[in-house]
């Protein structure tokens, strides 16, 4: 729909973004221009090593002059890095290396029993792929309870085409069906 115009199309596009938090404003540091906190190699502000910057929020660029990407697994190695390296600080200890972003590759869902992965030495598509994209996601829930809710969940959802708590769905004011996720409601 453009306006009250709707147009019929074949071809689905879904975009989003990132969008930094406001910290770079309120800690008065340099930023990005995705207005992300330009840190040093360790994580933490230039001038103020007392604040560490990590996730979304954090500009790092690695050795290599790569920028690590804004993704959860980084923002969890970024997580542990500075936890790291807060505790040889109190300890007295030497600082830790520069932090290494280690990349293993990239999952991402893209509709009902389709999903592409990228593992750079291999690349999978449709429903290998949407299998392997379950597990990864079941694989990183603690406890054993919680992954067998999970699962639970998923499999009704699956069998009975129910839709997901999170999806954003109606229809337009014609009483048309909409898209969500990737698949018509």
């Amino acid at each position: 729909m453009i306006g009250e115009e709707k147009i019929r199309a074949c071809t689905v596009v879904w975009a989003a973004g990132v969008r930094a938090s406001p910290a770079g404003q309120w800690l008065g540091a340099a930023c990005d221009r995705a207005g992300r906190v330009i840190v040093d190699h360790d994580l933490t502000l230039s001038g103020a090593a007392e604040i560490s910057v990590i996730g979304d929020t954090a500009a790092v660029t690695m050795s290599d002059g790569k920028v690590v990407p804004g993704l959860a697994p980084a923002a969890k190695q970024q997580g542990v890095y500075a936890a790291k390296a807060i505790a040889r600080r109190i300890a007295g200890k030497p600082a830790l290396p520069p932090f290494r972003y280690r990349g293993f590759g990239n999952l991402a869902t893209i509709g009902r029993s389709r999903a592409v992965a990228d593992f750079g030495w291999v690349r999978l598509s449709g429903f290998p792929a949407w299998l392997l994209w379950c597990v990864a996601h079941v694989f990183f829930l603690i406890g054993f309870r919680n992954r067998l809710v999970a699962c639970a969940n998923w499999g009704w959802n699956y069998l009975t085409f129910e839709r997901g708590a999170r999806l954003i769905t109606g229809a337009d004011a014609a009483g048309e069906r909409i898209m969500a996720a990737g698949r018509l409601e």
